[in-house]
């Protein structure tokens, strides 16, 4: 499964966000202060440090909780391109802070001054996005890998998992609360979905990420109605980290082909299922079914159709 065209065409608030987090991770990585950033009670409360909590947000405190986090944050560049860069903006910000308020509220449970509970990270925004990802994004592909059966949505959650666990109860805990902000936010609180920045703001973070060096605009189409995007035979290989317990680390590679259908026919209709599963995410049935046809009633494709041309 795929986030759409490759790049972050479209999606200059991730750019930022992805860029952000790598700088911080691997500034503080070289300098030896990430295993400092974890939240306490400590920090909090009686030796309250403001740049710390902003780091907090932002580094990641291992390398691995890098790699899988950037992964994370660089596939759910779809929501932005689904929902606009500003109302994309309001959602990590109610993502960060909701989440952000969910961690105080359980270290002051906790009361364990000497501990550092809270592992450092966008944690929040993350398995924020995990909510959208599993109600709004459908499955297209399913197979089986050693008589386990699989879709092409499993991978996603697999990185999740390996995020989640991987500084164990530290971890833990800020994905949990991420989850909660998500769903949150899903069940509109306070009508946080009709929230939007001013244009300037919008408009500021736009011209402040430089030109995407993915795919360019022209490579796909802009109008649901227009040519449809060609795909080759593609040759996808997919490697995970899988950690029992945080110690121990194996390398699972998976390596499988998914060649991209053709574009169908105009007189060949796409099934009722495939038009109602994307008028579920809601897209217009009319969108859909034009979609569909030019991606030869691929879901996926379809779904990467609609979005390109919804952010335009």
């Amino acid at each position: 499964m795929n986030g759409g065209p490759s790049g972050f065409n479209n999606a200059p608030v991730t750019r930022i966000c992805v860029i952000a987090s790598a700088i911080f991770s691997v500034f503080l990585g070289i300098k030896g202060g990430s295993n400092k950033l974890g939240l306490s009670y400590q920090d909090i409360f009686r030796n309250p440090r403001l740049w710390k909590l902003v780091l907090s947000v932002f580094a990641f405190s291992s390398t691995p909780e890098m790699m899988f986090g950037l992964y994370l944050l660089y596939y759910f560049r779809v929501f932005e391109r689904q929902i606009g860069s500003n109302k994309y903006s309001v959602f990590i910000l109610f993502s960060v802070i909701v989440s952000l308020l969910f961690e105080v509220f359980a270290v002051t449970l906790l009361q364990d001054p000497l501990a550092n509970l809270l592992t450092s990270g966008p944690y929040g925004l993350i398995f924020a996005s995990f909510v959208p990802f599993y109600f709004d994004i459908p499955v297209s592909t399913r197979f089986r890998v050693v008589g386990v059966h699989l879709s092409d949505k499993s991978f996603i959650y697999l990185a999740g998992v390996q995020l989640l666990l991987s500084s164990w109860k530290r971890s833990i805990l800020p994905g949990i609360c991420g989850i909660l902000a998500g769903s949150l936010y899903r069940l509109n609180l306070f009508g946080i979905h009709k929230a939007k920045f001013p244009e300037f703001i919008a408009s500021f973070f736009s011209r402040l990420s430089w030109p995407s060096t993915g795919s360019p605009r022209g490579a796909t189409s802009r109008n649901v109605t227009g040519s449809a995007p060609s795909y080759a035979g593609r040759h996808v290989q997919a490697s995970f980290l899988i950690a029992p317990i945080p110690a121990a680390f194996s390398l699972i590679t998976i390596t499988f082909f998914r060649t991209y259908p053709a574009p169908m026919a105009p007189s060949t209709e796409p099934s009722e299922d495939a038009i109602a599963t994307l008028a579920s995410m809601g897209f217009d049935r009319n969108s859909a079914r034009q979609a569909l046809v030019q991606a030869r009633n691929d879901v996926n494709t379809a779904t990467n159709i609609l979005l390109e041309a919804q952010s335009h």
